[in-house]
C-alpha cells in the first residue's frame, strides 16, 4: 500500500471505528459468538547468530500477557497456556540486540532465535500510553524506558530525582533531597500523570511540597511518555506520563530473590531492599521491603543543612493466576515516609542554622542534630496504602483488561514544637480507581481498543489548618485507540470523551465561614493522531499531533488559606476553566554501526494556562494577610489564567566507533522555552520553566564474557546545566539562576562464579568539585538570606560518593 493510501485508510477507519464497532455488536440483533480459548505453547531456541552457540539465561517475554520465561541450559524456552492470537513478543539477552516481533500464536508454535551482539541497545519495548504493548520505534509519541540494570547505576536520593538525572526533558521541583515533583517539558505539578503498577497514583499533587510517594528501590522498569497522553488517561496527562513497574510476574518455573544495600557519603543515606518471587503453574507471588534514611546533607557554603534529613519505609506484595484464559492479579504496597521540611533560618550573628523550641523561642541547632535521621518540626508524616486488581480475559480473539484499585493517601504536617505529637495539617484523600479496556481481534495490520476508565475521589481535612475544603471528586471517560502497521509505515491515533464531577464542601472553622460549598463540571475531548515512518533500516521518521485537557485541581478551585513555606496566602477561584493543549512533536531516530541519533522537537499551545499571581488592596500595594498559626504577613495570591506557548528541542547522540565498541560517548541536550501570549505584570515569561541541560557521558565497557569479572563499566560524566535567565519575575515570584557544572564518575561490575552472576557492585562519585549550586527548580533556592554571607537560600547537595550492593538470586523449581 502505497504512504497516501494508508493514510486515507487510517482516517477512513479512525472516523467509522465506533459505528463499525456497534454493527458487529448488534448485527441482525445476533449475539456475537463467543469463542472458547484453545491453550497453546510457545517453544524455540536462543542461539548466537554468529556462532551458534546457544544462549542459556535469555528472557522472552510477552508484555499483554505479563508472561515469560528463561531459556534453559540448552537455550531452549518453553511458555504454555497461550490463547490463539497474535502477540508482541521481546526476546533480551544482555550484551546482545533485542528482537521484538509479532508471532501469531495458533496451538503449538515453534520459533528460534538467533541474536545478534550489539554495543547498544536500539529496540524497546513500551506499554506506556498505547492500546497495548508496540514497539517504540513505531511509536510517533517520544517515549524513554529506563530498565533495573539503568536505575542500579545511578546515585539518587528519591525516584523522580533518578529520572531527572537520565532522561531529556525530564526535571523535578524539589524540595530538599526526599521530594522531587516531576516535570515533562516544563510542565508539572497536576499536569504529569504517575503510573505505578497499572494504577494512577493519587495524594497531593497540588503542593509545591509533595512528593509521589513511590520507593525507588522497588522499581523494575519505568517509561517516560512526553507530551499530551489524555486519550488513555483522561483529565492531567497534559504534559505527559511517568508509567513505574514494581511488580511483575517472575519466568514461569523459577523463584527469584533479591537483595540490594545503599550507602551515600554526603548525608550517611542508608538503604535496603529486599525481594523474593516466584511462578509454578501459572501461579505467581512476590513480597518485597525497603528501608531509606538520611542525616541531614552538607555543601561548602551552608554547612549541614538542618532538617533536611529524612527516612521510609515500604512493603508490598503481589498474588496472581495465568492461564489460556488470561491473568489475574492483586497487588498491594504500604508506603510510609517522615520528612523534615528546610525553612533555612539562620542566627543574624553566626549565619548558623536555627531550629524551633518549645516556647515559641529558636536555637542553633548543633552537630548532634544534624546526624538524627527523626525530623525535627516542621516536618511532614505520609502514609500510602494502594490495593489493585489487574485483570485480563481472553474475549474469542481478543480480550479485555478490567482494571480496579483503591488507594488511601494521609499527609499529616506538623509544625507546633510545643506539641510535635499533633498535625496541623492532616489531609485523608481516597480514591477507587477503574478501567476496562477491550481489544478488538487484531489483524496482520491493525490493532483497535475501546475502553472506560476514570476515579472516584474524596478528600478530608482532619487537622485545625485547612487550605482547601472537603470535596468530592467523579469522573469517567471513554476512548478509542487504533494502530495500523504495514512496511513501513505505522499509524496510529484515537479520539476520547471526558466529564468530570466537583463537588467542593462548605466548611465553617472558628465558627466563620472559610470555604462556600461549589459544584462545577467538566467535559472535554481529547484526541491524537501520529505516523512512524520507517525511511530506511537506519532512519525512523515521527510526526505526532494530539489534543490534551486538564481540569482546575481543588487549590485551584477553592483554597483558602496559608501554604506553609512558600510565604504567600492563596486564594483559589471555582470559576476557572480547563486547560486545553494542541501539541505536535516531531523528530527523527538513527541507528548505525557508529552512532545513534535521536532528536525530538515540540510545539505546545496551551489555553488557559492556570498560574498565580499577587492580589493587590485598593491603594495598589501588595494586599497582606496575617497567619493565625505564626502571626507571619503573607502576601496574598490568587489563581488566575492566561493563554501560553511552550517549545523546545532534546538530542541523544551516543557515539561507539567500530571497532572500538567497548568505547561509548553518550551526549543528551535538552532545552526547553515557554511564554504567555501577554505580559503578566512585565513578564511574559513562565514559572518553573527548568535551564537548558548538556549532559555528556564517556563509558567503556569491557569483559562482557569475563569468567570471573564480567561488565565492567568505567564512567565520567560532565553534567552542566545552562544559566536561566528567563525566569517569571511577575510579582518577584522568581529570580534569575546562573549556570553550573557538575563531574560524576563510576565504576562497576558483575562478579561471576560458574556462569552465574553472585553480585554486582557499584561506586559512584556525584559533584566531584564539591561545587555549590542551586537548580533553578530548588524551592530553597528562595529561602532566607544568611546576613553573614550575604546569599540568599539554601545550595544544593556537595561532592558525595556512593556504594551500592545487588545480590540476585535464582532457583528452577
Amino acid at each position: 500500500m502505497k504512504p497516501v493510501n494508508a493514510i486515507l485508510t487510517f482516517i477512513y477507519t479512525l472516523v467509522g471505528l465506533i459505528g463499525y464497532s456497534q454493527q458487529n455488536l448488534t448485527a441482525g440483533n445476533q449475539p456475537v459468538p463467543v469463542i472458547a480459548p484453545q491453550p497453546g505453547v510457545f517453544s524455540g531456541k536462543i542461539t548466537d547468530a554468529k556462532t551458534g552457540e546457544i544462549l542459556p539465561g535469555a528472557s522472552i517475554y510477552i508484555h499483554d500477557l505479563k508472561k515469560g520465561t528463561i531459556s534453559n541450559d540448552k537455550g531452549e524456552f518453553r511458555i504454555g497456556n497461550l490463547n490463539a492470537g497474535n502477540y508482541l513478543v521481546e526476546i533480551t539477552y544482555r550484551g546482545y540486540s533485542s528482537i521484538i516481533e509479532n508471532i501469531r500464536i495458533n496451538g503449538d508454535t515453534q520459533k528460534d532465535f538467533a541474536l545478534k551482539e550489539a554495543v547498544v541497545e536500539n529496540e524497546e519495548v513500551t506499554v506506556t500510553g498505547v492500546s497495548s504493548a508496540t514497539r517504540i520505534r513505531q511509536s510517533p509519541q517520544p517515549v524513554d524506558v529506563l530498565k533495573k540494570e539503568q536505575l542500579f547505576n545511578v546515585s539518587s536520593t528519591n525516584a523522580i530525582d533518578a529520572l531527572s538525572k537520565t532522561v531529556p526533558g525530564v526535571s523535578g521541583l524539589s524540595t530538599g533531597p526526599a521530594i522531587t515533583k516531576p516535570f515533562i517539558r516544563g510542565l508539572g505539578y497536576n499536569r504529569v500523570v504517575t503510573i505505578n503498577d497499572g494504577v494512577r497514583q493519587e495524594g497531593q499533587q497540588w503542593g509545591d511540597e509533595h512528593g509521589i510517594e513511590i520507593d525507588d528501590y522497588s522499581m523494575q522498569r519505568v517509561e517516560v511518555l512526553k507530551g499530551p497522553a489524555s486519550l488513555m488517561y483522561g483529565s492531567d496527562a497534559l504534559a505527559g506520563v511517568i508509567n513505574i513497574i514494581s511488580q511483575r510476574p517472575v519466568a514461569e518455573g523459577h523463584i527469584t530473590a533479591n537483595v540490594l544495600g545503599e550507602y551515600q557519603t554526603n548525608n550517611a543515606l542508608r538503604g535496603f531492599y529486599g525481594d523474593v518471587a516466584g511462578t509454578k503453574n501459572g501461579f505467581s507471588w512476590n513480597a518485597y521491603g525497603s528501608y531509606k534514611g538520611a542525616q541531614d546533607y552538607k555543601n561548602k557554603y551552608d554547612g549541614r543543612v538542618f532538617n533536611s534529613k529524612f527516612y521510609n519505609q515500604n512493603f508490598g506484595g503481589m498474588l496472581g493466576y495465568s492461564g489460556a484464559w488470561g491473568y489475574s492479579h492483586v497487588l498491594i504496597s504500604n508506603f510510609g515516609q517522615r520528612i523534615g521540611m528546610v525553612e533555612g533560618e539562620r542566627d543574624s550573628a553566626t549565619g548558623a542554622f536555627l531550629k524551633a523550641l518549645p516556647g515559641g523561642d529558636e536555637g542553633i541547632a548543633s552537630n548532634e542534630d544534624f546526624k538524627k535521621i527523626t525530623p525535627e518540626v516542621p516536618f511532614q508524616h505520609i502514609k500510602h496504602f494502594k490495593i489493585a486488581s489487574d485483570n485480563n480475559f481472553a474475549a474469542g480473539k481478543g480480550s479485555i483488561d478490567v482494571q480496579a484499585g483503591y488507594q488511601q493517601n494521609q499527609r499529616q504536617e506538623f509544625g507546633n514544637p510545643d506539641d510535635a505529637a499533633t498535625p496541623d495539617a492532616w489531609f485523608d484523600l481516597k480514591t477507587v480507581n477503574y478501567a476496562v479496556r477491550w481489544h478488538l481481534p487484531s489483524t496482520q495490520h491493525w490493532k483497535t481498543t475501546l475502553g472506560v476508565n476514570g476515579m472516584s475521589q474524596t478528600n478530608t481535612n482532619k487537622g485545625e489548618e485547612v487550605i482547601i475544603p472537603d470535596y468530592d471528586l467523579f469522573d469517567i471517560g471513554g476512548f478509542v485507540f487504533t494502530h495500523y502497521h504495514k512496511n513501513k509505515i505505522s499509524l496510529s491515533g484515537g479520539l476520547r470523551f471526558d466529564t468530570r464531577h466537583v463537588n467542593g464542601k462548605a466548611m465553617d472553622i472558628d465558627n466563620e465561614l472559610k470555604f462556600a460549598g461549589f459544584s462545577r463540571n467538566f467535559s472535554n475531548v481529547s484526541g491524537s493522531v501520529g505516523l512512524s515512518y520507517a525511511a530506511s533500516d537506519l532512519v525512523t521518521l515521527k510526526l505526532n499531533v494530539a489534543r490534551g485537557f486538564r481540569a482546575p485541581n481543588l487549590a485551584e478551585l477553592a483554597s483558602n488559606g496559608a501554604h506553609e513555606g512558600t510565604n504567600r496566602f492563596e486564594l483559589g477561584d471555582n470559576k476557572l476553566k480547563s486547560e486545553t493543549s494542541l501539541q505536535v512533536d516531531g523528530g527523527f531516530e538513527l541507528n548505525s554501526e557508529h552512532l545513534s541519533l535521536e532528536t525530538s522537537l515540540f510545539y505546545n499551545r496551551i489555553q488557559d494556562f492556570i498560574f498565580y499571581e499577587k492580589v493587590l488592596n485598593d491603594a495598589g500595594e501588595d494586599s497582606i494577610q496575617i497567619d493565625d498559626e505564626t502571626g507571619d504577613e503573607l502576601r496574598v495570591y490568587r489563581f488566575d489564567q492566561k493563554d501560553a506557548n511552550l517549545y523546545g528541542v532534546e538530542l541523544a547522540l551516543d557515539i561507539h566507533p567500530h571497532p572500538l565498541d567497548w568505547l561509548h560517548f553518550r551526549n543528551a541536550f535538552s532545552y526547553t522555552r515557554a511564554r504567555f501570549t501577554e505580559a503578566v505584570d512585565g513578564t511574559k515569561n513562565i514559572p518553573f520553566i527548568p535551564a537548558a541541560r548538556l549532559f555528556t557521558d564517556l563509558a567503556v565497557s569491557l569483559m562482557p564474557k569475563g569468567k570471573t569479572l564480567r561488565n565492567l563499566h568505567i564512567n565520567l560524566e560532565s553534567d552542566y546545566t545552562f544559566k536561566q535567565d528567563d525566569p517569571f519575575t511577575g510579582f518577584d515570584t522568581e529570580t534569575a539562576t546562573p549556570g553550573y557544572w557538575l563531574i560524576n564518575a563510576g565504576i562497576g561490575a558483575d562478579f561471576v562464579q560458574k556462569g552465574k552472576t553472585r553480585f554486582s557492585l557499584r561506586f559512584t562519585a556525584y559533584n566531584l568539585g564539591d561545587v555549590a549550586y542551586q537548580n533553578h527548580l530548588s524551592r530553597l533556592k528562595y529561602a532566607a538570606v544568611n546576613n553573614v554571607t550575604g546569599r540568599t537560600g539554601v545550595f544544593s547537595m556537595g561532592r558525595n560518593f556512593g556504594i551500592k550492593l545487588n545480590i540476585p538470586l535464582v532457583w528452577s523449581m
